[in-house]
């Protein structure tokens, strides 16, 4: 399952999975840095005759945006499905559950339990700070938070700052924290610093980047 699909999600898919092996795509929001690689994912799947072997794709969305959701379904390659954010969502071995995030469009986080594990990745999507984020996220074992910003910028109206980021992972007691939605301009480095301090030398905090795996 692929969480949202930005510029470049494909290029950096298939260094991992074969597009056409994808079993499902899920999506927080509809902003272009993270559904704009979408259409191209459709037409690369589209080049291939829909058979057993490459099935209808679901893309999962939410609906309170009728224009964005309805390009997800696409004749013999693609079908929009949406979800009730009051609702669990199952989709093969995960169990998804939601929340409203602050963000200038509407946008969900995401819950994700493996059903047969208990494992969980909670994903912020975009967003600003949330006190709510400290139980959404309660125990993950992976914590994909949305920071884009260094600190000096907090309570933001749609991104976190690395410390807020640190601080929500450690209030939740997630075991890793990797940080998504990273900024075009300034130290990496420091970014992850400001997490880390914030976070504590208990939870591991890595930079979101090509090619990283983190063991669940």
């Amino acid at each position: 399952m692929l969480i949202d699909c930005g510029s470049e999600a494909l290029n950096s898919l298939q260094h991992h999975l074969d597009p056409l092996q994808l079993d499902a795509v899920i999506l927080s929001h509809y902003h272009h840095d993270h559904i704009a690689d979408l259409g191209v994912l459709q037409y690369y799947r589209q080049l291939f005759p829909t058979a057993e072997d490459v099935p209808l794709l679901p893309i999962y969305g939410h609906t309170e945006d009728a224009e964005h959701f309805a390009q997800l379904s696409l004749a013999g390659v693609s079908v929009g499905k949406g979800y009730d954010p009051q609702e669990t969502l199952e989709v093969g071995p995960f169990a998804i559950t939601f929340m409203k995030t602050i963000h200038p469009v509407v946008c969900y986080a995401m819950r994700i339990e493996e059903k047969a594990t208990g494992k969980v990745l909670c994903f912020t999507g975009d967003s600003g700070y949330l006190a709510s984020f400290v139980e959404f996220a309660k125990n993950s074992d992976i914590f994909l938070a949305d920071t884009y910003l260094f600190n000096g910028h907090e309570r933001h109206h749609a991104h976190f700052t690395a410390g807020e980021a640190g601080a929500l992972a450690k209030a939740a007691h997630c075991q890793k924290l990797v940080l998504t939605h990273l900024p075009q301009v300034g130290d990496l480095t420091q970014l992850q610093a400001q997490a880390q301090a914030a976070a504590g030398p208990a939870i591991l905090v890595a930079l979101a980047q090509k090619n990283l795996k983190i063991n669940i």
